[in-house]
């Protein structure tokens, strides 16, 4: 059994697969019954990871506020170990 990278009530973050070059990592959004809901990737325009919801997934308040705070966690992540590089 794969574990989750992250675990919220309603719905679990799994590393997700990475295309050849690309350097930032990817997560797969599963609800608790194992149905993907979308992915967080890295958006190249805006400088920070987004989440890119799948066709016709629904989502509530408290929903959306794991998936604000799973993005936050990695963007500032993200912008430490960049720190860290230089």
């Amino acid at each position: 059994m794969i574990r989750p990278v992250k675990s919220y009530k309603h719905i679990e973050f799994f590393e997700g697969y990475r295309k050849p070059g690309m350097k930032t990592k990817v997560w797969v959004c599963m609800n608790k019954n194992e149905v993907m809901l979308g992915v967080v990737r890295w958006y190249g325009p805006w400088r920070q990871y987004c989440f890119f919801p799948d066709k016709d997934t629904v989502f509530s308040k408290s929903c959306l506020d794991d998936i604000k705070d799973f993005v936050l966690v990695q963007q500032h992540t993200h912008k430490r170990l960049k720190e860290l590089e230089r």
